[in-house]
């Protein structure tokens, strides 16, 4: 495939020779906030996966609650990638503030789509404007002035549909499926979609060359959800029984989808998982904390500034060894920053969180298929290690739609760790005439423990935040400090091979190496098909977990030219890689983003380029 089947912001340059561009574009939509444009965006998202056409959305929405811009891109691509395009080709510009500004940034050939009523300036003559008559059409349906300004939005999906060669009958589907099957509202909406759709019909003569074609069974037995709503499940697989959160964007969805999904785990006498919406952050990994150490499978979901609040009760957790997940799915800061935005700028914070000397466990999830699995992954190894367990995913992920694969059943039962009941504490003093809590038994740092209620005299023990000896009792004996820490860092480091480890796509012959995690994953793929096309050949290595992983070091070792890009503003990985190599590492290259977007393939394919003078 060469470079200009792949770089999709020079597919505009087929207008010129009248050629059909099918499946290979992307349309953005700008609206304001809180007019009801979720359902329009939601519907031709799910209508361009019906047609089997890979698809993914991208919602760039304003933090305060209406009338603000708002911006939704919808990028279709038949190869299959899914990152956030450079540039769209097509803008719907139903915002009179954003519409200028929306128009010139179109490229050459591209369309925009304006209400009539507006009769704005053609201030281009290298683009399509389709003038579609919004608010007519919508008096015209005699629509309940209560619901106009959010059905108003349907008139572009069915412009949309009519220009682009998306079916009514499909429309009409995605309808249902966007309200649960509810006819009523799904019919509402598609009246004014059926109106608008007519009208352009029999009003526009089409002069682009973009077109929609089905792609008979290639979305087949796939699914379309967030990264939340995946972690939600994940979690309940996991076996999930407490959950306390406080609301904040981007988290809250993640605590709704528990919610919302727990019926799926329902025992005959009610429900299996406790859910509270605590005062703030603090009361919520405070009840997650005392829940898993009452042997509970806990969990919280925050962002930035709910993990400011946390940290303090995560350093308890961290020195107590108490298990508890705490899912931080990122927006940008510091401060209130962007809340809207999306970021990967708190590994360096929650991979050290907590004052003193602690080193917290993080999982990286690149895609909603690893939000699931690190879901229910993150349980076993916060049990198995007895200590809290991030996990570092981030608004685009988080709140976006993306396609995936069915979600694999957990490949293992649940592992509770050194987990202790009244017949295995009998048989482990049998065994070694003795059970301290916090003592290395297995020369893994890891102590065996019990929960409250167990029936045995032996099984209670002090739980302390103050310096303690291996037997629970408190101590400020320096030497029984050096040896709890030592052995707690110990406990951690061995978790380094036994955490998912990296993805890496590696050929001996390449002398470029890309480092990146998470959900940069996706431009980082297709980024490397434009650099090869452009014949620049790279490896690529995706972290999955903090600690690194030592195969890390082995592949900045092994590289004479390593890039590391990653969506934060200080590069964080590039500083944790500098930390734990003891080689040197003026090879390696800092290459971070930070600018509150999803990361495009043409910034990957731009900043590794000019850095090989090509």
């Amino acid at each position: 495939m060469g470079l200009m089947d792949i770089q999709a912001s020079t597919q505009t340059k087929a207008t010129a020779n009248g050629q059909r561009i099918v499946n290979n574009f992307a349309i953005t939509a700008a609206t304001r906030n809180g007019t009801g444009s979720q359902t329009s965006n939601n519907v031709l998202v799910l209508s361009l996966f019906k047609m089997g056409i890979p698809v993914n959305g991208k919602n760039l929405f304003p933090s305060n609650i209406k009338g603000l811009p708002t911006w939704y891109t919808i990028r279709a691509n038949k190869h299959g990638y899914t990152a956030r395009p450079a540039q769209a080709e097509i803008a719907v510009a139903l915002n009179t503030d954003t519409a200028a500004e929306d128009i010139q940034k179109l490229p050459p050939g591209g369309v925009v789509i304006i209400p009539q009523e507006w009769n704005w300036t053609k201030s281009r003559e290298d683009i399509v404007y389709y003038e579609i008559p919004v608010d007519p059409l919508v008096k015209e349906a005699g629509i309940n002035p209560d619901l106009r300004e959010r059905v108003a939005n349907m008139v572009y999906v069915g412009a949309v549909a009519q220009l682009f060669d998306i079916s009514l009958d499909i429309i009409w589907q995605a309808l249902l499926q966007n309200f649960n099957g509810k006819e009523k509202p799904a019919k509402i909406n598609f009246d004014m979609a059926k109106r608008a759709y007519e009208w352009t019909a029999q009003n526009i003569v089409k002069r682009d060359p973009y077109h929609f074609e089905p792609m008979p069974d290639n979305n087949k037995g796939k699914i379309i959800i967030t990264g939340n709503e995946s972690a939600a499940l994940g979690s309940l697989f996991g076996g999930v029984t407490v959950v306390a959160w406080y609301p904040i964007t981007p988290a809250t969805s993640l605590a709704d989808g528990i919610l919302e999904y727990q019926h799926i785990r329902k025992a005959a006498d009610g429900n299996t998982v406790a859910i509270t919406q605590a005062e703030d952050e603090i009361s919520a990994i405070g009840a997650i904390v005392g829940a898993g150490w009452a042997g509970a499978r806990a969990m919280t979901s925050t962002s930035g500034p709910g993990i400011s609040l946390m940290a303090e009760f995560t350093g308890l957790a961290y020195f107590a060894e108490i298990p508890c997940v705490i899912w931080d799915v990122t927006r940008i800061g510091p401060s209130t920053g962007m809340p809207t935005r999306t970021s990967q700028g708190d590994i360096l914070f929650i991979h050290f969180l907590s004052h003193g000397d602690t080193r917290q466990i993080v999982l990286l999830p690149s895609s909603v298929a690893e939000c699931f699995e690190f879901g229910w992954r993150a349980f076993d190894i916060s049990e198995q290690f007895q200590t809290p367990v991030f996990v570092a995913s981030d608004l685009d992920l988080g709140m976006n739609n993306w396609m995936s694969e069915p979600f694999a059943y957990p490949d293992q039962p649940i592992n509770r760790g050194k987990m202790l009941d009244k017949a295995k504490l009998e048989q482990f003093i049998a065994d070694h005439g003795e059970w301290y809590r916090y003592r290395d038994y297995d020369g893994d740092g890891v102590g065996y423990r019990t929960v409250p209620g167990t029936d045995h005299p032996r099984a209670a023990y002090f739980t302390r935040g103050t310096s303690h000896s291996d037997k629970a009792i408190y101590s400020e004996r320096s030497e029984d400090w050096v040896q709890n820490l030592s052995r707690i860092q110990r406990k951690i480091n061995s978790a380094r091979n036994l955490l998912p480890q990296p993805i890496v796509d590696q050929d001996p012959a390449k002398k470029i190496g890309i480092l990146s995690f998470g959900s940069n994953d996706p431009a980082i793929l297709e980024g490397r098909d434009m650099l090869a096309a452009a014949g620049i050949q790279t490896n690529y290595m995706r972290v999955r977990a903090l600690p690194l992983a030592d195969s890390v070091a082995e592949f900045v070792r092994t590289h004479e030219r390593v890039y590391v890009l990653e969506n934060n503003f200080d590069g964080q990985l590039a500083q944790i890689v500098r930390m734990e190599m003891s080689e040197s590492t003026e090879h390696m290259a800092s290459v971070p983003l930070g600018d509150g977007l999803p990361m495009t393939a043409q910034w990957v394919f731009e900043q590794v380029s000019k850095r090989e003078g090509k």
